[in-house]
């Protein structure tokens, strides 16, 4: 069984939680993906948030995890956004200077409940990022960043 229990309560919350960078910076996120990852393990090990499934795409992070009921999701997201972002400006603190403010994260995210379909949800986690590179093989890239007015380099492969 996947139940959980606290003192008087036997639990099994399950969500599907989808976030992303401000701007979708894909620049900025592909260079800091692991130390976001470490972030946000850490984070969550502090809350008993424990994490199921989770991956990082080039521009949003998919995350199944295991909420206890103390917590509610929008008091958990909140923590998670908030603090991340203060540890990674910490960290990476050439990035403030490059982008003004101290926002990492968008202001939303997504959540879903997950029931008997938890398998399914993770599967989908796991294939998500190799769904993403073929979707940007079959469309066109752009040439110049929208958000730095930079021409963007082609990598060789």
């Amino acid at each position: 069984m996947d139940n959980k229990s606290l003192a008087h309560t036997t639990w099994n919350c399950k969500y599907h939680i989808v976030f992303a960078p401000k701007y979708r910076r894909q620049v900025i996120y592909g260079q800091i993906k692991a130390d976001v990852g470490r972030i946000l393990r850490q984070l969550c090990e502090r809350k008993g948030v424990e994490i199921i499934e989770a991956t990082a795409c080039p521009d949003h992070i998919h995350m199944l995890v295991s909420i206890p009921p103390k917590l509610s999701v929008s008091s958990f997201m909140g923590y998670i956004k908030g603090k991340s972002s203060l540890m990674i400006f910490d960290r990476h603190a050439n990035l403030k200077y490059r982008y003004g403010n101290r926002q990492f994260w968008c202001r939303g995210y997504y959540v879903d409940t997950v029931g008997r379909n938890r398998k399914v949800i993770q599967e989908y986690i796991k294939n998500q990022l190799q769904e993403d590179i073929l979707h940007d093989q079959m469309t066109m890239k752009e040439f110049i960043d929208p958000f730095t007015g930079e021409e963007i380099k082609r990598k060789k492969k």
